[in-house]
């Protein structure tokens, strides 16, 4: 079982549950458990701008009283990058050096004292990719047209994120000393419809980079998870030749991929992780409708296992806490293996 949630949502789990929230996960037997990753110690960062210069405000959304932002980026730097020249010369790339790694086995040992599992994600807005560090630096539009008329600009950005991260990924699996069971890389590829990118385009220019992403977290012998939102399921093969082993999350509202139709093309080779709907069932259903999403769920998987309990993204601010309790028992009540 995991637990993903927004910021929101979690301060008003705390708030009228009267419990922390590390509390609030043991006592519903939540077993994955993620660790901060290495401190920052690089140069001062201006409010509201992240280790690549990208700069971004707090956008609200959600209800009426509710508590909810995101953060929106209202400056992409490279957007006026002409050439991979231009590119090259950003002074703004980040270093690996700019990170004590130090502290990743203390957090790690936490987590394993509990008897839980460790998993490395990163911030949201910097975790391991290649596509959405690129879109936050070079704007959606740019890049998406880079792919087609600029090739050799869009390679000179993936080059750069990807140099970053396989050196800050391997001092993190270095530094933890074999104790991070997964690596969550995340990197939206898919729409509800489908692709963002065409697939021969993700074969191009993302695939090499994701590769090399996957052979250096099973070289330190931990399992690859993968985020991304959407329809990928024209490049679920692609991944799993990489050697992916858990993909998240399955958006049941995306085309091809519910969980049943994943389990029957991709279950031999992939474990799979999440699938209950923050979009429709979280929000807005019955109690007794999470409990049988649940239950039909629960049974898609627990035919030959593969599978991790958790929704198919953030609960969002809009779901009641009377709906997460009883999100929580259902997957107790269901997802237990029979005995006998």
């Amino acid at each position: 079982m995991d637990f993903w949630a927004t910021a929101a949502v979690v301060q008003r789990l705390e708030t009228e549950l009267r419990t922390p929230y590390a509390t609030f996960l043991d006592e519903h037997d939540v077993d994955l458990r993620y660790i901060e990753g290495p401190a920052y110690i690089g140069p001062a960062l201006a409010a509201g701008t992240d280790i690549w210069g990208v700069e971004r405000a707090a956008v609200a959304a959600g209800l009426p009283g509710q508590s909810e932002s995101y953060s929106e980026v209202t400056k992409a730097p490279l957007s006026d990058a002409q050439t991979p020249g231009d590119v090259e010369a950003y002074d703004h790339w980040p270093d690996p050096d700019m990170f004590d790694y130090e502290v990743v086995e203390q957090q790690c040992d936490a987590i394993t004292q509990e008897n839980r599992i460790v998993v490395f994600m990163g911030d949201r807005l910097n975790r391991i990719a290649q596509l959405k560090p690129a879109m936050y630096l070079r704007g959606t539009e740019n890049i998406f047209m880079d792919l087609v008329a600029q090739e050799e600009v869009a390679e000179a950005v993936f080059r750069r994120v990807r140099g970053f991260y396989l050196i800050y990924l391997e001092r993190i699996l270095h530094a933890a000393a074999g104790k991070i069971d997964i690596v969550l890389t995340g990197d939206d590829f898919g729409a509800q419809n489908g692709l963002l990118i065409s697939a021969d385009m993700w074969r191009k220019f993302i695939k090499p980079g994701f590769a090399d992403y996957m052979d250096l977290i099973r070289r330190h012998e931990t399992l690859a998870m993968h985020h991304t939102c959407g329809s990928v399921v024209d490049i679920i093969p692609d991944m799993i030749e990489c050697g992916l082993g858990i993909l998240q999350s399955i958006q049941p509202e995306a085309e091809g991929m519910s969980l049943g139709n994943l389990k029957r093309m991709f279950g031999r080779d992939l474990c799979f992780h999440g699938g209950i709907s923050i979009q429709k069932t979280m929000p807005y259903g019955s109690r007794d409708e999470i409990r049988h999403e649940v239950k039909a769920i629960a049974e898609i998987a627990k035919q030959d296992g593969g599978y991790i309990f958790c929704t198919s993204h953030n609960i969002q601010a809009d779901t009641s806490v009377e709906n997460i309790m009883t999100l929580l028992e259902a997957y107790l009540d269901y997802g237990r293996r029979e005995s006998g």
